[in-house]
């Protein structure tokens, strides 16, 4: 253990602390009224502030935004930042969807939380929102249980189908979770609802994006411009809004 007079050795798990930071302090910004641009900026602010704190000896070494912060509010299924011109804020009872991510030196840590607006702590929220929610994070729990060496992606995608619909939920169809790689931040393994058999190995590093939905787990594009991102150093690839059919 390290004495109180000696600073902690930083490594690049660096971007995980952070990235856990930044997305609970947006949590608790997230209230109704507020803007949800100002919650992106603030997000994308926020990584590039803490990231520049660390590594300072290492001039030549990236960091920063690996993926940049999304708010998707209730039908919103991913990949939403506003422009400057959307005027939308969140409200009472939404149930909002924060995501970003993190880089040091190309290694990233993204992370996604989901919760309903303003409400009260010791509230229990029930109906459809609360279903959704419990069944995306049983799915969570079964993709980290089932994401071992040795084990292939159809085992996970078996037990999101048998979990989802137990809420009367289903996995929202075409959506994928990637391997991650330094640079990489959609790696060659997949995990999708009809996936090859692609085998896990030690020390590969992944992202669950799982995105579960009330119904059929029907979505489609948005037809909202679509809008890239760079970020350097890393392979970002484009990203289109999607949203659930109501």
């Amino acid at each position: 253990m390290l004495g109180r007079d000696k600073q902690q050795e930083q490594t690049i798990t660096e971007d995980l602390v952070m990235t856990n930071w930044v997305l609970w302090s947006l949590v608790e910004a997230s209230s109704s009224g507020v803007w949800i641009l100002s919650l992106c900026e603030e997000g994308d602010a926020m990584i590039m502030a803490e990231t520049g704190k660390i590594f300072k000896k290492e001039k030549e070494m990236r960091k920063g935004i690996a993926f940049p912060t999304s708010i998707l509010v209730n039908n919103c299924v991913c990949h939403f930042s506003p422009l400057r011109s959307d005027k939308d804020c969140i409200l009472k009872d939404d149930l909002v969807k924060i995501d970003l991510g993190v880089h040091v030196d190309a290694f990233i840590a993204n992370v996604a939380h989901t919760f309903v607006v303003d409400v009260a702590q010791g509230i229990q929220i029930t109906g459809q929102k609360a279903d959704v929610i419990k069944a995306a994070h049983l799915c969570v729990e079964a993709a980290l249980c089932l994401g071992k060496p040795g084990n292939h992606n159809k085992q996970v995608t078996e037990a999101w189908n048998k979990v989802a619909p137990s809420f009367n939920c289903t996995p929202v169809e075409g959506m994928l979770s990637h391997q991650l790689k330094q640079h990489v931040i959609g790696g060659e393994k997949t995990i999708i609802r009809n996936p090859a058999e692609q085998q896990k190995k030690d020390h590969e590093k992944a992202e669950f994006g799982v995105f579960i939905i009330i119904g059929e787990g029907k979505a489609k594009d948005a037809g909202e411009v679509e809008r890239c991102f760079d970020a350097p150093g890393l392979n970002t690839g484009k990203n289109t809004v999607k949203r659930a059919e109501q």
